[in-house]
């Protein structure tokens, strides 16, 4: 693939990444791929994808479904032993390729998807905790570490 720069590109349903299912609400909607291989001005063997998606997720704010825009553009570089990653050009990300050479390109987006999603995720859309239940005086005098510190002061002062 890599010597006759062969390029792919399709859509793949959701529902068919089992990896990624489990972080997903629902599998419901597709991805578009582009997958590049070929070889830079230093011979550097690389596959480039490009991926949009709109992951559904579930907002961790207000518990609701949302859909998080997913664009990727990643350029790996493809290496054969771990010592082959310190020659990589800045902006690559190193893939161990196994003896085989035999690379599955649907694993590498779904990787790359899997990497795209939130430890917490949250609709940039909803609205803030705080701006709708704000602590009064009383519970942010509480929460400071240094409430009890002002107590013993002011009973020692008088």
């Amino acid at each position: 693939m890599v010597a006759a720069r062969r390029a792919f590109e399709g859509r793949l349903p959701l529902a068919s990444m089992g990896r990624l299912r489990d972080s997903l609400v629902d599998a419901q909607g597709e991805v578009a791929y582009s997958i590049e291989f070929g070889t830079d001005a230093l011979q550097v063997p690389y596959v480039e994808l490009q991926i949009e998606a709109a992951l559904p997720l579930e907002c961790q704010r207000s518990l609701q479904r949302y859909l998080e825009p997913v664009r990727i553009v990643q350029r790996l570089g493809l290496i054969r032993n771990e010592e082959d990653e310190a020659g990589l050009p800045p902006g690559y990300e190193p893939l161990l390729i196994a003896g085989h050479g035999e690379l599955r390109p649907v694993e590498l987006i779904e990787d790359e998807l899997i990497l795209a999603v939130p430890v917490v995720p949250v609709n940039p859309e909803s609205a803030s905790v705080q701006s709708d239940w704000p602590a009064d005086e009383e519970e942010k005098a509480q929460a400071s570490p240094f409430a009890a510190l002002a107590a013993l002061k002011d009973r020692k002062g008088n």
